[in-house]
């Protein structure tokens, strides 16, 4: 493999290691890495010289950003064609990582958003640090968190993955550990050390060598007000709970949420209530598909990524334009099944 490949893709000691390689787009993943990394688990997986998976990414700023979302944008432009070519493979790729019976070791150092987050913490082996900051940040760009995000969402403790889910606010690894999206510390200072402990001596050797407690978890200390606060049944409802709260982080929440899409997040929060009641990842993965086709067809997919991300004016025109014009027919719309429907 060469270094100017999307992905890396090589063996050592026995281990395949696959190293996302955009690190000035903080390896943000494309349908080539998509492909890269599902070839590679499909050769390793019945491989017998392979006894684990190392995932990691290049560079100083994190493992991945997420999907890419401007080449989503000109998707969206041209009629959506190439997105849902992206999600279909995305999506059965990260069901692919949800069942692997191999070790896989996911370094979820720096930032892990969106489909970051698809790709590491659906693994049997994920490491977090004291610089994780992950996130899925869907609303604030007028779409709904996917890549089976959802269905890590409707597993946190209490509501805490409603609160993720709403505001799209990043939280740190130890928040990652508490919530379900990760299993272990390692400090960033010797996460090195300690990939090549893996390559060298296998995971369990590393982790007795170089895990560590993880600190405590912001989010976990403030289950009090989240777990009352999104009880409400409707957004606006929880964000009237909110705003009445005595906790300035309840009130710093609402504020957020009221500059995310009103449809995406009446959207998300049918999601992520769903979803929990769903049986598997795969299910989830289907209906998030769904959700994701009708997404890229709608106004504020394209105006969320404008805004944010190619005209970066940070200001952008959603429509609706309130929770109170996002009606029970609309939402349901985002659920109808897809054409094809994603299958396993």
């Amino acid at each position: 493999m060469t270094e100017n490949e999307d992905i890396l893709v090589s063996v050592r000691n026995g281990v395949g290691i696959l190293t996302l390689n955009r690190p000035r787009a903080i390896n943000s993943l494309n349908d080539v890495m998509v492909a890269g990394i599902a070839r590679a688990l499909t050769d390793w997986e019945h491989d017998d010289a392979i006894t684990a998976v190392l995932l990691t990414g290049a560079g100083e700023r994190g493992l991945c950003a997420g999907g890419d979302v401007v080449a989503l944008y000109h998707s969206a432009l041209a009629g959506g064609a190439a997105a849902r070519s992206f999600w279909w493979d995305e999506y059965l790729l990260n069901a692919h990582i949800g069942r692997y019976a191999k070790p896989y070791v996911a370094l979820m150092d720096g930032i892990v958003m969106g489909g970051g987050v698809g790709v590491a913490a659906h693994g049997n082996v994920r490491v977090v640090t004291e610089k994780t900051k992950m996130g899925m940040p869907e609303v604030g760009i007028g779409f709904i968190p996917d890549v089976g995000g959802t269905y890590l969402l409707s597993r946190a403790p209490g509501r805490l993955g409603l609160h993720a889910a709403l505001t799209g606010a990043p939280f740190s690894g130890a928040d990652a550990i508490a919530m379900g999206f990760a299993d272990h510390y390692v400090p960033h200072d010797r996460l090195a050390d300690f990939a090549e402990a893996v390559i060298a001596d296998g995971h369990e050797d590393a982790l007795r060598s170089y895990a560590e407690e993880p600190p405590a978890s912001e989010l976990l200390a403030q289950r009090d007000w989240i777990d009352s606060c999104y009880a409400g049944e409707t957004v606006a409802e929880i964000l009237t709970d909110l705003r009445g709260h005595d906790e300035q982080a309840a009130r710093d929440a609402a504020d957020l949420i009221a500059t995310r899409s009103p449809i995406a997040l009446a959207v998300t929060l049918t999601a992520v209530r769903r979803a929990a009641h769903l049986h598997s990842l795969e299910e989830v993965l289907q209906q998030e598909y769904r959700v994701s086709v009708a997404s890229v067809a709608s106004h504020d997919f394209v105006e969320g990524i404008r805004a944010q991300l190619v005209d970066k004016d940070r200001n952008p025109t959603w429509s609706p334009a309130t929770l109170e014009l996002c009606d029970d027919a609309a939402i349901d719309a985002y659920f109808a099944a897809a054409h094809p429907d994603l299958t396993f």
